[in-house]
């Protein structure tokens, strides 16, 4: 069975698979099994999920991650595996906003829940060319719109999932000419390594990334990263 039926088989049904069958499905596609409990409906057991981590530390590691290329990316996943595991004080509670209460079922619910998987809110996302009012909407319902897929394009590569993954999870035509709009898997690749760290080691990851990529520090937002996407190995 081809790894989209089966992708889009989970968000459409995924309850009536248990969660061992899940965790093997999820080694054989290469996909956090976190994950893979998200599209499927299940709840991610609180062991599983990041630790609490200071929410400017958060933001500040993502825009700072976002400023480095391809091989700094490849470098910067390897640092962040190599640091120590340390006992998490608790899991994530990831904030919402009070005009916009996430999906309990469907895409908006599981792409919530594949954010919260990596630690974020949605206020600590790296910029996507997306506004927030849009991102959260997006979490709060998923209703037809000619904007799909270019919503689908800007966070599949910050969640770290390719794009006929994604689309596939959201029931979503998919075809070779799509490609990530500034951002592809591989700056999630980073996020989904840096899960277990606790802020201090967020702190130095972001330092490390610096350290790679020579970003100029202007004190401020600005520049944003425009990211490294059309030089993607995956489409080459």
């Amino acid at each position: 069975m081809e790894r989209a039926t089966i992708l889009s088989s989970l968000a459409a049904s995924g309850t009536d698979t248990a969660p061992q069958q899940l965790t093997e499905l999820a080694a054989e596609l290469d996909i956090p099994a976190v994950d893979l409990l998200v599209v499927a409906g299940h709840p991610v057991p609180a062991e599983l999920l990041p630790p609490e981590r200071d929410a400017k530390v958060m933001k500040q590691f993502a825009y700072r991650v976002s400023h480095c290329d391809h091989s700094q990316l490849a470098a910067l996943e390897d640092f962040a595996c190599s640091l120590p595991r340390v006992a998490a004080p608790g899991p994530i509670e990831q904030p919402t906003s009070p005009s916009h209460s996430p999906a309990r079922t469907g895409f908006a619910a599981a792409l919530n829940g594949l954010i919260r998987n990596r630690g974020f809110a949605i206020l600590d996302l790296p910029f996507m060319g997306l506004s927030l009012s849009t991102l959260y909407g997006m979490v709060s319902r998923w209703e037809p719109s000619p904007h799909r897929r270019q919503q689908l394009r800007a966070v599949a590569g910050p969640l770290g999932w390719t794009l006929p993954d994604l689309f596939a999870v959201a029931d979503e035509p998919y075809s070779k000419e799509i490609r990530p709009v500034l951002h592809c898997r591989h700056l999630g690749r980073v996020f989904a390594a840096a899960v277990p760290l606790a802020t201090a080691q967020l702190i130095e990851t972001a330092e490390q990334a610096d350290l790679l990529s020579a970003r100029e520090d202007h004190g401020v937002w600005q520049p944003v990263s425009q990211g490294f996407a059309t030089e993607c190995p995956d489409f080459s």
